[in-house]
């Protein structure tokens, strides 16, 4: 991964997480084994630039949502950096991280569950101006009024008096969405914003949160299991799988030549608005293999169709693909020692 620069906001090194299983004493006290973990996240290395979406994919377990609260320090990693403009903020102490949490906010997935649902709509959007700022209470309103009026909850001042459920899925998100940029932050996770909402207002929410990142001059790391999603905001995406990142670059670079049997299996999987539409290629057989105890080399190989012995023996790195720049895979036979090997 390159450098630290002015041009890129986010860096993230060796970003790993590992839950310990909880075991009884008598247990503990009997097992001469190492205490089994799940490997949640494991060596996580990218890059986001600022003012870019950078997208997470993959399928649920794959680590993605748990690389989205470490990114924020919602959770403590276990091992790696998370330099946020220049300051390692895997290392601050729980005060000075309170001080930078204004610059970083979070949209998550289920908008009922993430607001009080004891508290009014605009006391919980302005929740954060209050913690983070020394406005008055007549100051905090006309701000959150004003957030409110601008992610489309209209009137604010009759929204601004409703509880939770008094709202539609889709207006709790602009809701959600609204308490995030409160705050104006650079940075904002979004952990699959529009997963919760009705089909018919997701491509709204989607081009809401294109125009407040141009006005408001954020950076986002955007995550989600759906590509066709991640092909409409991102302008670089990451794909996970079992906690590794196994293939990053330009989206049109990762869509048009995806160098990772996991990433092309995605991209089939894709609906197309054709009945005619058949799948060309073998999906991956089976489930995503259990954290605790991940597969030997390549985690993706018990399901890959391309699996050769190499691919269970060696684990693979990221490496750049021929003819990209920027774009990386981590595939023995795309990118490593061992393309020699790969079915024809």
């Amino acid at each position: 991964m390159s450098d630290q620069n002015h041009d890129v906001l986010v860096q993230v090194k060796g970003l790993t997480k590992h839950y310990p299983i909880q075991q009884d004493f008598i247990s503990r006290l009997l097992s001469a084994e190492e205490a089994k973990k799940v490997r949640a996240v494991d060596g996580v290395e990218f890059d986001i630039r600022r003012g870019e979406v950078f997208g997470l994919a993959g399928e649920s377990g794959s680590g993605k949502t748990t690389v989205g609260r470490l990114v924020l320090r919602l959770t403590d990693p276990t091992e790696g950096d998370i330099i946020f403009d220049g300051v390692n903020i895997a290392r601050l102490s729980n005060e000075d991280m309170r001080q930078m949490r204004a610059r970083m906010q979070i949209i998550f997935q289920d908008p009922f569950a993430s607001l009080n649902p004891r508290m009014r709509i605009g006391d919980g959007i302005g929740h954060g101006v209050k913690i983070h700022s020394d406005a008055t209470a007549t100051e905090r309103r006309t701000v959150v009024e004003t957030m409110m009026e601008y992610v489309g909850l209209t009137p604010a001042k009759l929204y601004y008096e409703k509880y939770p459920h008094q709202l539609s899925g889709g207006q709790r998100q602009r809701a959600v969405i609204a308490r995030a940029l409160v705050t104006r932050p650079e940075l904002v996770v979004a952990d699959e914003p529009i997963a919760m909402a009705d089909v018919s207002v997701r491509a709204l929410l989607l081009e809401l949160m294109i125009r407040l990142k141009e006005d408001f001059n954020l950076t986002y790391l955007f995550i989600t299991h759906d590509l066709a999603t991640a092909k409409y905001i991102c302008d670089r995406i990451g794909i996970m799988y079992l906690g590794k990142l196994v293939e990053v670059g330009d989206l049109r670079d990762v869509y048009t030549h995806p160098s990772h049997p996991y990433t092309d299996a995605l991209l089939e999987a894709v609906p197309v608005p054709d009945p005619e539409s058949r799948h060309e290629k073998p999906l991956p057989k089976g489930e995503i293999p259990n954290p605790i105890d991940p597969p030997s080399g390549c985690r993706f190989h018990p399901r890959c169709p391309l699996a050769v012995d190499v691919c269970s023996e060696i684990e693979p790195e990221l490496r750049p693909v021929e003819g990209s720049t920027g774009h990386l895979a981590a595939c023995h036979l795309t990118t490593g020692d061992y393309r020699h090997l790969a079915p024809k």
